[in-house]
């Protein structure tokens, strides 16, 4: 079968504050949210939320309303080196395209990689769904995943800005754009 049309689709939250970045802090990667699509059936097959424990920063107050994630629980998460190596081995990430909303995902993966001398574990098949959507419904500028759901006329399910939530939510805005045949093709080297 090979992989058939599976993708990964990503959503990463990282550290913030309000404001000035405390000294010596770094924006890390502290939750990646990850949704399995599968294209040819048309369905998520699997959603997964995967804690990150930061290393050169803390869960700011701020940072806390907007996730809903604590310090506390982001301690109890992998490393950055650990759940690249999950994404690698048990998401296949190197093998499936993958695709997030915006390209902000994808940046951050590659600055955190770069920062701590960790292997990329994405393949080369990203696709901007940010991007294809606003293509796809003629929009003068692009929306944000909420404003996209409300045009798709899709409801929001679970929190916004909880990576698993989010992810789960934008493949519901994939699937859409595949079942309207906006999805490109290029992200399926292996159908």
């Amino acid at each position: 079968m090979g992989h058939g049309g599976l993708i990964n689709i990503v959503d990463v939250e990282a550290t913030c504050w309000e404001g000035e970045r405390p000294p010596g802090a770094v924006s890390e990667i502290i939750e990646i949210g990850l949704t399995v699509v599968d294209l040819d059936a048309g369905e998520r097959v699997s959603r997964h939320g995967i804690l990150v424990r930061p290393a050169r920063s803390r869960v700011s107050a701020f940072c806390t309303e907007l996730t809903g994630l604590t310090q506390a629980q982001v301690d109890t998460g992998l490393d950055f080196d650990a759940a690249c190596r999950l994404l690698a081995t048990t998401y296949e990430a190197g093998a499936r395209s993958w695709a997030s909303w915006g390209d902000y995902d994808r940046h951050q993966f590659t600055r955190q990689c770069r920062a701590t001398g960790t292997a990329y574990p994405f393949g080369r098949h990203h696709t901007n769904a940010k991007a294809v959507f606003t293509d796809a419904y003629g929009l003068p500028k692009r929306p944000g995943m909420a404003r996209a759901l409300e045009c798709a006329g899709l409801p929001l399910e679970g929190r916004h800005h909880r990576g698993e939530d989010d992810a789960w939510n934008i493949a519901a805005l994939v699937l859409r754009l595949a079942g309207r045949g906006a999805w490109p093709e290029a992200t399926r080297p292996y159908a």
